[in-house]
C-alpha cells in the first residue's frame, strides 16, 4: 500500500488544481468561486484528481481525513469490482436545515451526500478518463460530489460498515464496524468529547502519537502497488 496526502497547495504547483477559493475574513470559512457556494475542507474538491494522480491506471482510495480504520484495509480492496468505475457506501443522508458540524462549519445538504467521503476509484475504468483537471477545475462542487460524470450503474455499493456515520447509518454491531466516519465531529474538537466512538478515536490517535508520529488533517489516497 502507499499513501498519499491531498495538499491543495502542491497540487496548485503541480498545475493540477487551479480553483479560486475566498476565506471569509470574519468567519474563516470558505467559498469555491466556481460556483459561489461555501464548503467544509481543503480537499472538498481535489479528491476528484485521484485517477489522474494515479495516471488512471489500478485502484486507489480517498478518505476523508475524519475517519479511523477497524479492520485490515486489504478486506476492503479485495471487494473492488472491475465493472464499477467507483464503489463507494450510498448513504441516504439529508441533515436539518440550517445546521452546523465541525468547527462550526455549515452543514451542507446535496444530493448523494457523504457518497464522496470514502471512494473506491478503479482509476482505469474509462469512464474516469472524464475526470481531467479540467473538469474537476470547472465543474458545480456538487456535481462533482454526486458523480455527475458517471452513469448509475457504474457506481458500485460498498457495506455501509465501510462508511459508519452515527445517527445515519443503519445500526450495525460495533465489533462488525470497519471505517467509522466523525462527519459532525470528533473528539479532537472540544465540544464533540462526548461523540459517538470518540473513545476509539482517541486511543488510535494516542497509540499513533505513542509511535512517535502527529497527526495530519489533511485527506490522503491509498492506492495497492
Amino acid at each position: 500500500m502507499d499513501i498519499k496526502y491531498l495538499k491543495h497547495r502542491d497540487l496548485r504547483k503541480q498545475g493540477l488544481f487551479a480553483r479560486p477559493w475566498l476565506t471569509e475574513a470574519t468567519t474563516g470559512n470558505w467559498k469555491d468561486l466556481v460556483d459561489d457556494r461555501p464548503f467544509s475542507t481543503e480537499f472538498s474538491h481535489t479528491r476528484f484528481l485521484v485517477p489522474v494522480l494515479q495516471n488512471y491506471k489500478g485502484w486507489a482510495l480517498f478518505i476523508d481525513s475524519d475517519m479511523i480504520f477497524r479492520s485490515d484495509i486489504k478486506k476492503l480492496f479485495a471487494l473492488c469490482d472491475d465493472r464499477y468505475a467507483a464503489m463507494c457506501v450510498k448513504h441516504n443522508h439529508l441533515p436539518p436545515a440550517n445546521t452546523k458540524k465541525m468547527d462550526g462549519r455549515e452543514q451542507l445538504r446535496y444530493f448523494r451526500k457523504n457518497w464522496s467521503s470514502f471512494i473506491l476509484f478503479n482509476c482505469g475504468h474509462p469512464a474516469n478518463a472524464q475526470l481531467t483537471p479540467e473538469k474537476v477545475n470547472s465543474a458545480k462542487g456538487s456535481d462533482l460530489h454526486a458523480f455527475y460524470w458517471l452513469k448509475d450503474h457504474e457506481i458500485g455499493a460498498l457495506p455501509y460498515s465501510y462508511n459508519y456515520i452515527s445517527g445515519v447509518s443503519p445500526s450495525v454491531q460495533t465489533e462488525k464496524i470497519d471505517v467509522i466516519h466523525y462527519t459532525e465531529g470528533g473528539p479532537w474538537f472540544d465540544e464533540c468529547r462526548e461523540v459517538p466512538f470518540g473513545d476509539l478515536w482517541t486511543q488510535a490517535y494516542e497509540d499513533w502519537s505513542a509511535n512517535g508520529h502527529d497527526i495530519n488533517p489533511v485527506a490522503s489516497t491509498v492506492h495497492e502497488k
